[in-house]
């Protein structure tokens, strides 16, 4: 049994006047934000506060780049040649290390967002492309992944440092792939089945989809979105469940 996982959230995803998620509040739980970069979601003004309270908290800072489709929330699929693929990532990634050193802080792992994530979840090389992008940015970035999809293998066949990462909230296909948000049964929506399966898969080191089957893979860490009404009510149920089950809370280290 894994006796520490890091608990993510995306975070910084306000636009303005306008407020997207709790952040403070997920931030006290939480190990490691992954923060917007302004495409899908975020603005510089955002960016910083949300930087700085993570700072502040100890939470590990990460980079969440995603298609530039601020009205979508990143969540339609887009087709982009490859070199503004990885000019659109490196861009991204580019402004949230640069906040983070205006801050006196340091962005320490990238994580993709949205449909991104999702299409580089089945497709290697357009994974590659992202993370060779960001890193050629922040060369010592940890480069988190979708556990057990093309996102994994594309980290490993690059040598990078990853961490693997199952989500709270999300069902599964039987290729660890995340079943699609416009099904009705893509979402978990209650905190204390979220919980309870987050510290299953945890236990056994394998993803619990839809259909009843078990993928074995590495898990370093679980995600929990910061944007749905009823996210603070799912982190605080993963945490106590993961504590219940023997299981601390802990920033990944990277493989």
């Amino acid at each position: 049994m894994t006796a520490t996982v890091d608990l993510n959230a995306d975070m910084g995803e306000s636009y303005g006047p306008w407020v997207m998620g709790n952040d403070a509040e997920i931030l006290k739980i939480v190990t490691s934000a992954n923060i917007a970069c302004g495409f899908h979601a975020g603005d510089p003004d955002v960016m910083a506060k949300t930087m700085q309270m993570a700072h502040d908290s100890g939470t590990g800072i990460g980079a969440h780049p995603g298609f530039a489709d601020l009205q979508g929330f990143g969540r339609r699929r887009m087709s982009l040649p490859k070199d503004t693929l990885a000019n659109m990532v490196a861009y991204q990634v580019a402004a949230a290390t640069g906040m983070a050193t205006a801050l006196g802080t340091r962005v320490r792992h990238l994580k993709l967002h949205g449909a991104l994530a999702n299409m580089a979840a089945e497709d290697a090389a357009m994974a590659r492309t992202c993370y060779e992008a960001a890193l050629r940015v922040a060369p010592d970035l940890i480069v988190m992944v979708l556990a057990g999809t093309e996102q994994e293998e594309a980290a490993k066949a690059m040598g990078a440092p990853r961490a693997n990462e199952i989500f709270a909230d999300r069902a599964y296909n039987d290729d660890a792939t995340l079943v699609d948000r416009s099904l009705p049964h893509a979402m978990v929506h209650d905190p204390v089945i979220a919980g309870a399966r987050m510290a299953r898969m945890v236990a056994r080191g394998a993803i619990e989809t839809h259909s009843g089957q078990w993928l074995p893979v590495p898990i370093d860490t679980i995600c929990l979105h910061g944007d749905g009404p009823e996210a603070l009510a799912i982190a605080r149920a993963v945490k106590a469940h993961l504590a219940e089950a023997g299981v601390a809370l802990k920033p990944f280290e990277g493989r």
